[in-house]
């Protein structure tokens, strides 16, 4: 029996297709190795993944998580995950899980094998870190050039912006080039000079009253968390809208967030060492809003 005070791994038994009936995955050692030393996965990166934050035992906006992944997927060419083996086992490692406030579910689709023409995946859970400073103090940014001009995605397709893929180094190089420059994060800046993402989160502004975010369509990974808190947004009021932004946007805007799906949404509170106010009531709402969500 899994024991629940553990983190929690399903192996699928067959990731992609459709056609399945339970059960649908292995429920496997969390200590122990599961995948197979030349899974693409590992030796390229080839594959995607989507991680989900439980707020109480509930998996939030489980339904566009598992869009977003079989979107990424199309991008690449894997084969269509089967979407309800998936959901299936989302909800298998919450309730195998221990009851914890705020966890994080990660999906992860690889291509698998090469040559064996059986795509791998694996759902893991366990609890999410302590994220109050960053939510409420707020967190510090650098801005960093991508190297892309805005029109990437439609001009060069394959290198696969807006893709959620396993390869991750250039993001992680990003990160701890912020660290070396004193900051907590990053956002992305096109080398034709609009803004764009960090690389685990998306951007919104306050901008003359609204909420504005940038056009998913300049090879951003669209984000679950922000198409949240327009919805919370709007409910309260506010017009939301997707633009071109730029850094001079971010310096003249009422407030900014760094958001993600299990961060949530964390306040910048300064760009390139240069301090910019936090709307702490704002900031309160919108993380309120999201830990209630109930889909």
């Amino acid at each position: 029996m899994t024991d629940r005070t553990t983190p929690v791994l399903l192996v699928l038994r067959s990731p992609g297709g459709e056609g399945h009936v339970p059960p649908v995955y292995d429920v496997a050692d969390p200590h122990a190795p599961v995948a197979e030393a030349l899974d693409l996965g590992i030796t390229r990166g080839d594959g995607v993944f989507e991680t989900i934050t439980v707020v109480n035992g509930i998996p939030q906006a489980l339904d566009a998580h598992l869009d977003r992944l079989a979107r990424s997927a199309a991008m690449l060419d894997l084969p269509a995950p089967d979407l309800t083996a998936w959901r299936t086992s989302v909800f298998a490692a919450v309730d195998l899980h221990s009851e914890v406030p705020e966890a994080f579910v990660k999906l992860l689709y690889s291509r698998g094998v090469e040559g064996s023409g059986q795509p791998t995946g694996w759902v893991w859970m366990q609890p999410s870190a302590d994220f109050t400073r960053e939510r409420t103090e707020g967190i510090d940014v650098v801005l960093l050039d991508r190297g892309y001009p805005s029109t990437v995605a439609e001009t060069s397709p394959w290198l696969l912006q807006g893709a959620k893929t396993l390869s991750y180094a250039v993001n992680r190089a990003a990160l701890r080039e912020a660290q070396r420059r004193g900051a907590d994060d990053v956002l992305f800046v096109s080398s034709d000079g609009l803004l764009l993402e960090g690389p685990t989160s998306t951007v919104i502004l306050k901008l003359d009253g609204r909420l504005v975010t940038p056009n998913p369509n300049f090879g951003l990974l669209p984000g679950t968390t922000q198409e949240s808190v327009f919805e919370i947004a709007a409910h309260n009021g506010y017009k939301t809208a997707y633009e071109a932004l730029t850094p001079a946007d971010l310096r003249r805007a009422d407030a900014a967030w760094l958001v993600s799906s299990v961060r949530n949404a964390a306040p910048i509170r300064s760009v390139d060492g240069a301090p910019r106010a936090v709307d702490a009531a704002l900031t309160d709402s919108i993380n309120t809003g999201l830990a209630s969500r109930t889909t």
